[in-house]
């Protein structure tokens, strides 16, 4: 069984602002905003919603196959997916455009700033789930083109693969009727909590209506852990104290693929959740959204 991860590949150039955002910016003026942060280090990080999901799943011993579109400069990032076993037949490489870039600013208190360059992943649409892929028996629908989020839903839903709708930081792109078109196609959705409220209030439905629809909605909520809901009835799945709170870049991304890989296993939503949130802890304590490293201990839940 081979799970379809539909979104970006990126590099991100992450770098940590060792103040606090609230303390330069002056709510007053941001009329006027005009402010520079000192930033003492810098990296550059393989990254992206699908290659952190791939790279989480894999790490789980999942199947993971990336669709998404590359530029010209991103054969080093193809290189390191196949030494990782991803394959990377569903990569469309764009000779005259760059590779998605993400400039992500961190400060003390981790919170974020960040400028997102699409590059190549504006094309992604160009790529088309493959129905005839008998091994592909699910799939995400990750921040990606517009374009492309819109045509793989549709296509998933045509091929009968189920899927997981992950808005993230693609949701502002879509109107309620767009959303709701999403949800009815989804078999599950995953959003943060900030994301969560923004989908209620553009759809027009409550969590509870929400949960109706899909097999599952799951809210995540940081350390604090995640609400699961279905068919209108919420649980909290309590966190995973982290051993050491480093660097949030890709938790996200690491929890969702701790869901897939739970779902490929068929395993029943809590115990994929109680996974992701177990996999987020560990990637919090570690810089990079793929630096991390999964020891067979965390499946034994």
């Amino acid at each position: 069984m081979t799970t379809l991860i539909c979104g970006s590949l990126a590099f991100d150039t992450i770098m940590d602002f060792e103040g606090r955002f609230a303390d330069q910016i002056l709510p007053a003026q941001l009329h006027i905003l005009n402010v520079s942060f000192l930033v003492p280090t810098l990296r550059r990080d393989f990254g992206g919603c699908a290659g952190n999901i791939a790279y989480a799943m894999k790490q789980l011993s999942g199947q993971p196959l990336p669709m998404a579109a590359v530029g010209s400069d991103a054969q080093d990032y193809l290189e390191r997916l196949r030494a990782l076993g991803i394959g990377c037949e569903f990569v469309r490489v764009l000779p005259d455009a760059y590779t998605a870039q993400a400039m992500i600013m961190t400060d003390r208190d981790n919170n974020q700033i960040t400028a997102f360059h699409p590059g190549a992943m504006a094309h992604a649409h160009l790529n088309a789930v493959p129905a005839a892929r008998g091994d592909i028996r699910l799939g995400i629908v990750s921040p990606d083109g517009r374009q492309a989020m819109l045509e793989h839903a549709a296509q998933f839903h045509e091929a009968g693969i189920p899927f997981v709708f992950d808005p993230g930081q693609g949701l502002p792109m879509f109107d309620g009727q767009e959303l709701r078109r999403f949800v009815e196609l989804a078999s599950w959705v995953a959003v943060n909590d900030y994301e969560g409220r923004m989908l209620c209030e553009r759809t027009g439905w409550p969590p509870q209506e929400l949960s109706r629809r899909v097999r599952g909605l799951i809210v995540t909520l940081g350390a604090a852990g995640c609400d699961l809901w279905e068919d209108g009835r919420c649980i909290r799945i309590e966190g995973v104290p982290a051993c050491e709170v480093v660097d949030p870049t890709g938790c996200g991304d690491a929890w969702r693929g701790a869901l897939l890989y739970g779902l490929e296993q068929g395993w029943p939503l809590a115990r994929c959740a109680a996974l992701g949130n177990r996999i987020g802890a560990l990637k919090v304590a570690t810089r990079g959204p793929q630096n991390y490293v999964v020891k067979r201990s965390a499946l034994e839940l």
